[in-house]
C-alpha cells in the first residue's frame, strides 16, 4: 500500500468519524426536550433522572447525551427556549401597534396564553426554575433582562406620548409589570381552580396603567 492509498483511507476515517458524530435530526431533539418538560413538571426536577426524560422520549438514554450534557442543561436549554419563543412571539404582537396601553395589554395576553396553554411548561417555568439561586441569577442578567427590556422600551414610549406619567422610573415599572404577570401565572400554576390564565391579562394592564386611584368626582359648575 502506497503512501496515498494510506492518506485516501486517513480520510475516509475522518470522515466517517465526523459523521458518527453527529447529532440525530432536530425533531427527535425537540421531542426529548418535550419529555423533559413533562418529566420534570410530573417528578420535580430534582427527583428526575436522565433516564426518565429517556424513557419519556422513547429513546436511549445515550442518545439524551448527544444533545444535553446534562439534566442541568436540560432546564437550561427549556428556559432558553421558552425566553427566546416569548421574545419573539412579543416583539410580532406590539409591532404593529402605536398606543402604548394597547402594547402592554397584547404583550400581556400573549405572555400568559403561552403558559396557560401548556401546563407542564408552566410548572416548570414558574415552580421547578425557581428553585436553584444559581439559575435565577444567571437567567435574570440574560434572556429575562432582554424580555423586561420590551417592556422598558412601551413605558418609554408611554412616557413620551403623555399616555404614562414621566416622573415613572422605565426600568422600575417594567419590572413591577412583569412582576404582575409573573405572580398571577404562578398563582395559576398553584391553584387548585382550573380557570383562563389569560383572563388575568387585562385586569393586570388596567392595574398598571390606571392604578389604584378611584377617578374624581366632578366638581359642579358654579353658578
Amino acid at each position: 500500500m502506497n503512501i496515498h492509498s494510506v492518506m485516501s483511507l486517513n480520510a475516509v476515517a475522518r470522515k466517517t468519524r465526523v459523521r458518527d458524530a453527529e447529532p440525530p435530526p432536530a425533531p427527535k431533539r425537540d421531542a426529548i426536550l418535550r419529555a423533559a418538560i413533562d418529566t420534570f413538571a410530573e417528578r420535580g426536577y430534582f427527583n428526575a433522572q436522565v433516564a426518565d426524560v429517556a424513557r419519556a422520549a422513547g429513546v436511549a438514554a445515550g442518545t439524551v447525551y448527544l444533545y444535553f450534557k446534562s439534566k442541568d442543561d436540560l432546564l437550561i436549554s427549556i428556559f432558553e427556549r421558552s425566553m427566546r419563543d416569548g421574545l419573539s412571539r412579543g416583539r410580532e404582537s406590539v409591532a404593529n401597534l402605536e398606543d402604548p396601553p394597547e402594547r402592554l395589554r397584547r404583550l400581556a395576553r400573549g405572555h400568559l396564553a403561552r403558559l396557560g396553554n401548556d401546563r407542564n411548561l408552566a410548572v416548570v417555568f414558574q415552580v421547578e426554575l425557581r428553585q436553584s439561586t444559581k439559575f435565577m441569577e444567571r437567567f435574570s442578567s440574560t434572556l429575562l433582562r432582554e424580555y423586561i427590556g420590551i417592556i422598558r422600551a412601551i413605558v418609554i414610549e408611554g412616557q413620551k406620548s403623555g399616555a404614562f406619567r414621566k416622573e415613572l422610573n422605565p426600568t422600575l415599572a417594567a419590572k413591577l409589570f412583569f412582576g404582575g404577570l409573573d405572580e398571577m401565572a404562578t398563582n395559576w400554576v398553584l391553584s387548585r381552580r382550573r380557570y383562563s390564565l389569560v383572563s388575568d391579562a387585562d385586569a393586570i394592564v388596567d392595574v398598571f396603567v390606571g392604578g389604584f386611584r378611584a377617578p374624581r368626582a366632578a366638581r359642579p359648575r358654579s353658578s
